[in-house]
């Protein structure tokens, strides 16, 4: 329950971060600010996992959940003291009517929808078989759940989750799909990158993270790269291109590590991925911006950033699959009298020292090779991604002279 709740919290200030930004930033200019949060975005994926793992060794693991209380309670003041509330032009509607705006049947439905679906992919091939009934009726929950979302979306129309009008957009659906991909690719390597360095490097959570820096880093820079050349040359859509290729080739080259990879090797690979993440993740919330107005722009950013989600948590689950199956199979092939079971149980951190000498070759290897099937996956993701960036319109953030919030 608690961490739904923080999930929640952490959904709202992503999006409600974004969209400060466009009630007070001219279109124009919203790319360099947004490269800012994008840049954000990418430390804390990476400068978290790092944090909760110093917490962890030093200190406890309950302080990876403490911090965030001084933390907001700071983000709360600021926010209430310097950004004063938007006005609405429609000051009249009821409560009724703005409740009836979140589409609560719509969400009573989808949220345990996604949930049967997640559970389903976590579990099915680990914890049970995928013949088993419990994934059976997980999925068969999914997809009737689903449709009934579907039909009350239809009959809702413009009080729908996703409105119609916004839905029909050729940018909005083609940024969604790009931000699933991506997402999808670049949130489920950075939860199987620390496991590559913590059982094939034997590193520490600690050591792992820092690790990770090169990746973080890259992030960092070409979002404010890329947030300052659109500032100036107004098109988005090229990045997001770029944004794909790049990924595309960083995971490719990342599926090739093996036990013996070089720092040079690790550090360039990453390097270029998170290159790649930094060019275009965040140029799909920009299109969204551009083509819609300032009414609907929470509506398409919520969109934007909950496919980007969706696709982590999905593939992060797909990825964990994959990588289990393979470990199995691939344990059995190079060291058959090891306990597969204790190997599974054990996890990445520690690995190094339970497994007798002779088998830790073997073990590595195995480990090694199932891992890089991850990045396979994230491979084909970024690659996918390239459908939404060649679908996007190609518009301008430049096209007007706009006030904060306008669209083009």
């Amino acid at each position: 329950m608690g961490r739904a709740v923080a999930g929640m919290g952490s959904a709202g200030i992503f999006s409600g971060s974004l969209i400060i930004v466009a009630h007070a930033i001219p279109l124009a200019k919203r790319p360099l600010f947004n490269g800012c949060i994008s840049s954000m975005f990418g430390i804390s994926s990476v400068a978290g996992p790092l944090r909760g793992g110093l917490f962890t060794d030093k200190v406890s693991w309950r302080w990876c959940f403490y911090i965030n209380l001084p933390a907001g309670a700071v983000t709360i003041l600021v926010i209430a003291i310097f950004f004063p509330a938007p006005n609405h032009h429609n000051k009249k509607t009821t409560w009724t009517e703005r409740i009836k705006k979140f589409d609560p049947m719509g969400t009573t439905l989808f949220l345990p929808a996604i949930v049967c679906l997640l559970l389903a992919l976590q579990w099915g091939g680990t914890t049970y078989a995928w013949n088993s009934w419990r994934i059976i009726v997980l999925f068969c929950f999914f997809a009737v759940l689903i449709i009934l979302f579907s039909v009350v979306q239809y009959t809702q129309k413009e009080n729908a989750t996703v409105p119609r009008h916004i839905l029909s957009r050729r940018t909005i659906w083609s940024a969604a799909f790009y931000s699933f991909s991506v997402g999808a690719a670049f949130l489920s390597s950075v939860y199987f990158l620390p496991m590559w360095f913590q059982a094939v490097k034997n590193a520490s959570p600690v050591s792992s993270g820092i690790m990770n820096l090169p990746m973080l880093i890259s992030v960092v820079v070409t979002s404010l790269l890329a947030g300052i050349i659109i500032t100036f040359i107004g098109y988005y859509t090229p990045f997001m291109i770029l944004g794909s290729i790049l990924l595309a080739i960083g995971y490719g080259l990342m599926s090739m590590f093996h036990t013996d990879t070089s720092k040079g090797i690790w550090i360039g690979y990453q390097i270029v991925t998170g290159a790649g993440a930094g060019s275009g993740m965040q140029q799909s919330l920009i299109g969204v911006q551009v083509v819609l107005p300032l009414a609907d722009v929470p509506t398409g950013t919520a969109m934007i950033i909950f496919a980007q989600t969706l696709g982590g948590a999905l593939f992060v689950s797909i990825g964990n699959n994959v990588f289990r199956n393979k470990l199995v199979e691939y344990l059995a092939k190079y060291t058959p009298k090891v306990d597969v079971a204790s190997i599974l149980k054990v996890g990445a951190t520690g690995l190094q020292n339970i497994v007798d000498k002779h088998d830790l070759p073997g073990v590595l290897h195995a480990y090694n090779d199932a891992l890089v099937q991850t990045f396979i996956v994230s491979a084909a993701m970024a690659s996918i991604s390239m459908i939404g960036a060649l679908c996007m319109e190609w518009k301008s953030v430049k096209g007007k002279k706009l006030a904060p919030g306008g669209a083009a």
